[in-house]
């Protein structure tokens, strides 16, 4: 049921592009819709079972029609070519656990 939730979530969100092609560099390169269009960097995407594919490197091309280069996050790159893409929200990062400011070194 809780998978069936997430479903339901994704739809509502609605697709924002789709998987055009495997960019030279390794790169997913996802042709952006309407929905797509307030897509920021280091964004998440997943599929439509809520998998990540990938995180959003940088948008390219025009404001009108963009497009996305994404680090895709499985090997199975070439299966995904076609796929729709929905938001996956923002990965969360982590601070390193060492001297923040304010704070020296004992010596």
């Amino acid at each position: 049921m809780i998978a069936s939730n997430w479903h339901m979530s994704l739809t509502n969100v609605g697709e924002i592009g789709e998987i055009m092609h495997l960019a030279k560099s390794g790169r997913l390169i996802v042709k952006l819709n309407a929905a797509g269009a307030g897509v920021k960097a280091g964004e998440l995407f997943v599929d439509g079972s809520g998998k990540r594919v990938g995180k959003v490197a940088e948008l390219i091309g025009p404001v009108s029609a963009p497009y996305a280069s994404v680090i895709p996050m499985t090997d199975r790159t070439s299966r995904l070519i076609g796929a729709k893409m929905f938001s996956g929200g923002f990965a969360k990062t982590f601070r390193s656990q060492g001297r923040g400011p304010g704070r020296s070194r004992a010596r």
